[in-house]
């Protein structure tokens, strides 16, 4: 009988599964019967010893994970967990700390503290701005339109709060086209409604049209208002012109929030922090940890620049609740109360980078996403639909017939099911497309190599009109 802790056994499986990973296929290789064959069981009456249970665990899941934590995973906006995170996390796991309230954990808080200032100073953030530790960019929005509909009703009276939205003035959400549907999601858990969103077109280049903005501003001049902007465009990465945005929608008295879900990270790049300019003057910011800084999933970051409306929006008094003097209380500044302490993965990654480490890994990741882009360009039949801006892009693959759409369909099915190279499908401006996202700081020059010659292979299938020029 196996006799190793728990522990043990986890450490030898994550040890095998991170040497394994570069060469692993990027796809999962279990079909779903064989995963439900394996998995699905009645819970039995006594329990398994512990180490057990990891192994078991292990050898029934693993081949149909898929590595997205590799570096030749691109279909996502995921990166893979940087080692310093990745064993922050797994202490975070161990230490078992309550990020709730502050007296749950001091040094939980404190940490919370310096992070948050570390983050800000990173992202081109205001220094008086709070901040919140999120599940991801999800919360974060919720949490920023939450303190952004208490600062607007209470502008007009209205006490959101105490007397809910029922009877109160009528607000409205504007956006772009190209929004991400997580904001729709806000809105309906805020009470809001979909209703109130409006969508204002975008120009060629993906970023909002300021013609449009205004015009729609300007139809109802006195109505609260939310004004959304992209700082990375889910399909283009295309950054809004937060200069002359944010100063128009506050001529108008909106509050602008910032979806920076992964864009908002080219603030601490010297080559790309001109697309953030101006993007400091909003009133509150949402991005995810998980994306480009590479931490482990539930993590996000949210700032508002009206810390009165933050905490308003969120805080609740409790009997039991006992803060500790001079110390942030952090269940005032979250959706959640009793929460994993999140932060330790964020400190560590950042700590381990460095503010020298977090721009290489943007850029970095910026040109191997335009060389992966302009290689794929090389194959006859592809139609590149966007060049990267910053790391994502959209090709095509054009078919004689004209079944563009079911070709590019096909072709993505094709390099996924090979393993040596993962990309996922998307439809923009009517077509389908093969998004192309790269921010793993696992990628190199050589995974770049693997996935074009995955393309190669995909493209030069029987049948295929395609051939190399």
């Amino acid at each position: 009988m196996n006799t190793e802790s728990p522990l043990d056994r986890a450490y030898i499986h994550a040890r095998a599964f991170l040497e394994r990973l570069p060469e692993r296929p990027a796809c999962a290789t279990a079909s779903l019967a064989a995963l439900r064959q394996r998995l699905v069981e009645p819970l039995g009456e006594e329990g398994l010893p512990d180490a057990q249970v990891i192994d078991d665990l292990v050898a029934k899941v693993e081949d149909g994970l898929l590595a997205s934590a590799g570096g030749r995973f691109f279909g996502w906006v995921i990166g893979g967990t940087l080692p310093a995170a990745a064993a922050a996390d797994w202490l975070t796991t161990v230490w078992d700390q309550n990020a709730a309230a502050s007296a749950c954990s001091p040094a939980t808080a404190v940490v919370e503290e310096v992070c948050g200032t570390w983050l800000k100073q990173l992202l081109n953030i205001p220094p008086t701005a709070s901040f919140g530790f999120a599940t991801g960019c999800q919360g974060a929005h919720t949490t920023a339109l939450a303190a952004a509909r208490h600062s607007l009703l209470k502008a007009r009276g209205w006490d959101v709060e105490r007397c809910g939205l029922s009877g109160g003035p009528q607000m409205r959400l504007v956006t772009s086209e190209s929004r991400h549907e997580s904001l729709m999601r806000s809105v309906r858990l805020l009470g809001l409604g979909t209703d109130a969103v409006t969508l204002v077109k975008c120009e060629s280049s993906g970023a909002v049209s300021l013609q449009a903005l205004e015009g729609e501003l300007a139809r109802n001049p006195t109505q609260p208002t939310i004004v959304c902007l992209q700082a990375g465009d889910l399909n283009t990465g295309a950054f809004d012109p937060f200069e002359a945005a944010i100063p128009l929608a506050k001529s108008f008295d909106a509050w602008v929030h910032i979806d920076g879900a992964f864009g908002l990270w080219v603030a601490a790049s010297p080559r790309f922090d001109s697309l953030i300019r101006g993007a400091a003057l909003a009133d509150s910011w949402a991005t995810d940890g998980h994306k480009w800084l590479n931490l482990p999933f539930d993590s996000g970051f949210v700032f508002v620049a009206d810390p009165v409306a933050h905490s308003a929006a969120l805080s609740q008094p409790t009997s039991y609740s006992v803060p500790l003097d001079g110390l942030r209380n952090p269940m005032d500044w979250n959706l959640e109360w009793s929460r994993r302490a999140r932060v330790y993965p964020a400190y560590a990654a950042l700590r381990s980078l460095g503010r020298k480490g977090v721009s290489d890994l943007i850029e970095r990741s910026c040109d191997l996403a335009k060389s992966l882009v302009a290689e794929i360009d090389k194959f006859e039949g592809v139609e590149v639909l966007v060049e990267p801006i910053v790391n994502q892009g959209l090709v095509r693959f054009l078919c004689p017939a004209g079944d563009h759409d079911g070709r590019t369909d096909r072709v993505i099915g094709a390099i996924q099911s090979k393993g040596l190279a993962w990309f996922g499908g998307t439809t923009w401006r009517g077509k389908r497309a093969m998004r192309i996202s790269v921010c793993n700081w696992r990628t190199t020059g050589a995974d770049v190599e693997k996935a074009v010659d995955a393309v190669r292979e995909a493209l030069c299938q029987p049948g295929s009109t395609a051939a190399f020029r």
